[in-house]
């Protein structure tokens, strides 16, 4: 196995180098390398043999400093995915990865993990991080980051801390109070810090009772770099650095993106001015320093992993299908309905099977170099004739990103109408921040980008065009002139709002099926108000013509009668779940649920697939025969599905957040600030701990999955530091199950805090063949027994008995046994 860290002699080498560059550097040297020279990377300093570092987003793929599909990237399952299958070493093999894709794209340094906690199901951005519960969170965190430094490449575990809504991210002033903030928040960060060593941490965009994250001198001096002992680097998330001084003396080391940010000029400027104390500045040098040491950007320094101790390399494509199928969670299976009965018939049905969303919306964007469908899947693994498929219902009404007939380029020119580059485009989207521009193209030579190509429809009909973006725009299409004008800008709005920003219809024509068309979309890129981010952002649009839904519905019933199974696919869209804005309801968009219902009736034997990154309502759930929760599934989608339906391999995802009924019966759903302020007035009590606090049922409780095998649990010991389960395999085929262990206190002293009726302390992923027992020791942490106290002063164990569940879920514990806690249990 590759080294995950130096042996002491090649730290103190580095560290030894660290010191003799720092010592030739100027005080504008220092200030210039602590601010980015551009969107993604930080300036070299040849005199002292450093290289220029370069980051990249994450955290399902490496898209490297441009956002083109002219670089393609691996594409894995969304975070979600990866944390239902409840396998830190899984993670790992992630990271790695990832670290070899960063590798290949020119990367020093991943901007992932997220692992932020899923307070509220409303989070937008609730399919980039990992779970509700902590302990899960920072063990898949952990062998992430693990993962990806095996690589020799950094890591930024993000954001640091509680962004875990998207409403006013830039703004808002998260109130939490010193318990929850330790026991739940802050806790999967210490986890990681404290069991991978990251080498770096993203401080987030929010306040945290009433400071900045940027400059928070208590939670990123005291907390990170004090009580923990991190000694990486700590970077903005981009444009969230707002003051010279207060982030100095807060602990931000990189102010991201530049070349303008509040470091550089400024903060030698302040220096000079004795508004900052230049010892200060040289903690922040050293800390990129050591960055650039670690991941061999610094000539003078042995990096962290050797060449020779990379990791082997492995097959993306093929990770990223065994990370989805084993990620797919059987929520429901009712009278064996899975696996799929060998030789019968198939209607498939739905619009996400024929187009997947294999990942979520954002800077998690990339562009694999394949995607394979459901419809694909399972076409290539069915018997010619096996399979039908219908439409059913399409989850999107609004227009969406020009894809599916589209064949595209980009067409830049400069003011005279000069053509400066032609690049191809992978699908209607523009999206070029800093220098993240084509060859021979600049933000000063750029006057207009044309979306230029051919468009060939799939249906006949009446078609929808649009932009979204800010400027100037003409669409053309089959000659025809839709739009020529200008989207301004909303005043006071995100500085990213381009990106994410709603498509606005533009014009509709008539098209026939198969006949190809031109289409044209000439953009003016326009700047950013009062920002110096420089960014080309502009989007082509479009919908197809509309059916009426009761038609399209029957159709499905009609291939669904007729079929021996029906699957039927619903999920999200674009406009649902995506960076930049939250969630307003947990419904399925469009027609989907009536589509279900529908097909239900008419098929017993109906198996609904849900393509979403986070809960969503399914009210149907209890007519069907089978639920497979398959996330965002990553570019082997259909692949993996086939796998699983088809029994080659079962379904290994539990859930990792729990699923609710209704959105009303949600404890916790507050994400839209009030006055600036979002209290988290529910304390400690969230996901889980907060459900059983309601005493409400919700539809699939944390922790649960099927498999296609049956279990036995038929022992169980424990210490106040260890458990021990006997499980046994009592169905017809191998298979592997998630041994959960929970702690629940018993009665407290009337002193004790408040705390959850239990919560996961520990799980472990056993595999046996039919009729095979199995043993696992589950260690349990000291950390597990103790709640923070303010007025304690820290970390303090609860003595008394509690009982020690070994469960499949939440909801489905198995055996138990106690132990006694002594006052002195983490001392």
């Amino acid at each position: 196995m590759a080294a995950a860290s130096s042996t002491s002699n090649s730290d103190a080498l580095r560290r030894e180098a660290v010191d003799a560059a720092l010592a030739a550097l100027s005080l504008d040297d220092k200030a210039r390398l602590l601010a980015g020279q551009d969107l993604w990377s930080l300036p070299a300093l040849p005199a002292i043999g450093l290289r220029s570092l370069v980051m990249s987003d994450g955290p399902i793929g490496v898209r490297g400093v441009r956002w083109t599909a002219a670089d393609p990237s691996v594409a894995l399952p969304s975070p979600t995915a990866l944390a239902a299958a409840w396998d830190p070493e899984l993670a790992r093999r992630a990271g790695r990865l990832l670290a070899q894709e960063a590798r290949r794209k020119g990367v020093h340094v991943l901007l992932a993990p997220t692992v932020n906690l899923h307070r509220s199901p409303l989070g937008g951005r609730h399919f980039e991080a990992y779970s509700e519960d902590p302990y899960l969170t920072g063990e898949i965190g952990t062998g992430y980051v693990r993962g990806v430094q095996d690589g020799g490449v950094g890591t930024t575990v993000k954001h640091f801390v509680a962004n875990d809504a998207e409403t006013d991210r830039f703004t808002v002033n998260n109130v939490v109070a010193p318990r929850p903030l330790r026991e739940l928040y802050l806790a999967p960060f210490e986890r990681i810090v404290r069991n991978a060593h990251p080498w770096g941490i993203m401080a987030a965009y929010n306040q945290v009772n009433g400071s900045t994250m940027t400059e928070h001198r208590y939670l990123q001096n005291a907390v990170l770099r004090g009580e923990w002992g991190f000694d990486g680097f700590i970077v903005s998330d981009w444009l969230a650095a707002r003051s010279t001084a207060g982030a100095i003396t807060g602990g931000l080391d990189a102010a991201m993106p530049g070349p303008r940010t509040v470091y550089g000029e400024a903060l030698a400027t302040a220096v000079h001015a004795g508004e900052v104390d230049e010892k200060i500045v040289d903690l922040a040098v050293r800390n990129i320093l050591l960055l650039a040491a670690r991941v061999g950007a610094l000539d003078s320094a042995p990096p962290a992993v050797a060449p020779a101790e990379l990791p082997a390399p492995l097959d993306g494509a093929e990770l990223a299908r065994e990370i989805a199928r084993r990620s797919f969670v059987l929520a429901r299976n009712e009278a064996g309905a899975l696996p799929l009965a060998p030789g019968g018939s198939v209607a498939l049905i739905g619009a996400l099977a024929r187009d997947a969303r294999v990942l979520g919306g954002g800077s998690a964007l990339v562009f694999p170099d394949h995607v394979v469908s459901p419809l694909d899947g399972l076409t290539a693994a069915l018997p010619e004739g096996a399979l039908t498929y219908a439409l059913g219902a399409d989850p999107s009404s609004e227009l969406s990103i020009a894809e599916a007939g589209f064949d595209l380029g980009a067409v830049c020119r400069d003011a005279l109408g000069a053509v400066l580059a032609t690049v191809p485009l992978p699908t209607g989207q523009i999206q070029w921040i800093g220098a993240d521009l084509p060859d021979g193209v600049t933000h000063e030579t750029l006057h207009s980008v044309e979306i230029t190509g051919t468009f060939t429809p799939r249906e006949s009909g009446e078609h929808t065009f649009g932009t979204r973006g800010f400027g100037g725009f003409t669409l053309t299409v089959a000659g025809r002139t839709l739009h020529d004008g200008t989207q301004d800008r909303a005043p006071g709005t995100d500085p990213l709002g381009a990106f994410f920003s709603e498509p606005v219809e533009r014009g509709r024509i008539a098209l026939i099926a198969g006949e190809p068309v031109e289409v044209s979309l000439t953009h003016h890129p326009v700047p950013v108000p009062g920002h110096a981010f420089k960014g080309v952002s502009c989007c082509l649009v479009h919908l197809g013509p509309q059916r009426h839904p009761d038609e399209l519905i029957a159709e499905a019933v009609g291939a669904a009668r007729a079929a021996d199974t029906a699957i039927v696919v619903v999920g999200t869209t674009e406009h649902v779940e995506s960076e930049g804005f939250d969630r307003t309801d947990l419904k399925l968009p469009g027609h989907q649920d009536a589509l279900v219902h529908a097909v239900a009736a008419a098929n017993p034997r109906t198996v609904v697939v849900v393509n979403s990154g986070s809960p969503v309502e399914l009210p149907w759930r209890n007519e069907v025969a089978a639920v497979l929760l398959s996330w965002f599934p990553g570019q082997e989608a259909g692949h993996a599905l086939a796998d699983v339906l088809l029994g080659a391999h079962e379904p290994g995802g539990r859930l990792p957040t729990t699923w609710p009924v209704s959105l009303a019966d949600a404890p916790v759903t507050a994400t839209t600030p009030v006055n600036g302020e979002l209290p988290y007035s529910e304390g400690v009590f969230i996901g889980y701990r907060a459900w059983e606090k309601a005493g409400t049922a919700p539809a699939y409780a944390f922790g649960h999955g099927l498999g296609y095998t049956t279990w036995e649990y038929d022992a169980v010991s424990a210490a106040p530091e260890a458990v021990t389960v006997r499980v046994r395999n009592t169905g017809p085929r191998p298979g592997s199950d998630t041994v959960q262990i929970y702690l629940a206190p018993g009665a407290a002293a009337d002193d004790a805090p408040e705390r959850p009726a239990r919560w996961l302390a520990g799980f472990a992923r056993v595999t046996a063949a039919p009729g095979e027992s199995v043993e696992v020791t589950i260690p349990v942490e000291p950390r597990a027994y103790e709640t923070w106290e303010e007025s304690e002063n820290g970390w303090r164990a609860v003595p008394g008995t509690y009982e020690v569940q070994a469960a499949r879920s939440l909801t489905d514990v198995r055996t138990t046994t106690t132990v006694e806690v002594p006052a002195d249990q983490s001392k």
